[in-house]
């Protein structure tokens, strides 16, 4: 009989360290002294680089429309495809070479430039080759949406939001946000960059997320949430579930010690 009250003990140690606490699932928090007051967050975004397998949106417009048409692709490929599907026939992607075959103009290389240069670029190149300056063409190239992935704790699978730029936040919450195992002070980011992939990390449980350089995804990043240690051990996050799940393995424990000690 002496042997229950140790139990009890055990059993209580390990359903206070179970708990998830409150500031690990918390997002941005604040210091006392940053609460209720104007939080200075300098953000200085490098332009973006374009990345193989980018899909880019590129509209030639003109005075006379019919003279830069094979320019606009119609979905010609897929006249009923609509939304992103429609972007996936009309778009220019970038091939492995960091290539974007454009009509008439060819292969344009385009890796590693900002979509402002790549728009100069052939801006340039149609005014030397095929239209005068009276033609007043207008050109606009941006990425067809910011494509990215997301695994772990959190709503995995492919996602596209068509912003200009998007937040770590908006991402996470477009994929149904990260569930209470999921650990918020070490989120990873797998970035591409010319030379290879980069990993990054970024604790979203802190004011401090909002500076750091990984605060704004980019095109074709890997967000990666791992789980805490409570789901590896099959609890709860809470007290009143832990309490739930403790009480019945007690009452099992306790069931076994009184049957093999009479």
């Amino acid at each position: 009989m002496s042997v229950r009250p140790l139990v009890l003990v055990v059993c209580v140690l390990i359903f206070l360290s179970s708990c998830v606490p409150t500031k690990r699932l918390k997002y941005l928090q604040e210091s006392e002294a940053t609460i209720d007051s104007v939080i200075s967050v300098e953000r200085i975004q490098k332009p973006y680089r374009i990345q193989i397998n980018d899909l880019l949106s590129i509209r030639v417009k003109a005075l006379d429309q019919e003279l830069v048409g094979m320019f606009n692709p119609i979905g010609e490929e897929n006249p009923n495809a609509t939304g992103e599907e429609r972007l996936y026939y009309d778009g220019f992607l970038v091939d492995r070479h960091g290539n974007i075959r454009v009509p008439t103009l060819g292969n344009v290389k385009v890796l590693g430039y900002t979509v402002d240069e790549v728009r100069e670029m052939i801006e340039k190149e149609l005014l030397e080759k095929y239209f005068t300056e009276q033609a007043n063409i207008f050109v606009t190239v941006k990425l067809a949406g910011i494509r990215y992935t997301t695994i772990g704790e959190i709503g995995s699978g492919s996602q596209v939001i068509y912003k200009e730029q998007v937040t770590i936040m908006e991402a996470i919450a477009n994929a149904g946000d990260i569930s209470e195992f999921g650990d918020r002070t070490d989120v990873i980011i797998v970035r591409q960059y010319p030379g290879g992939e980069k990993r990054h990390h970024i604790d979203l449980t802190t004011i401090d997320a909002m500076r750091s350089p990984y605060y704004y995804i980019q095109p074709n990043d890997l967000i990666i949430v791992n789980p805490l240690p409570q789901k590896a051990w099959g609890l709860g996050t809470t007290g009143l579930s832990n309490f739930q799940t403790f009480t019945s393995v007690l009452a099992l424990v306790i069931s076994s010690i009184l049957i093999f000690t009479r």
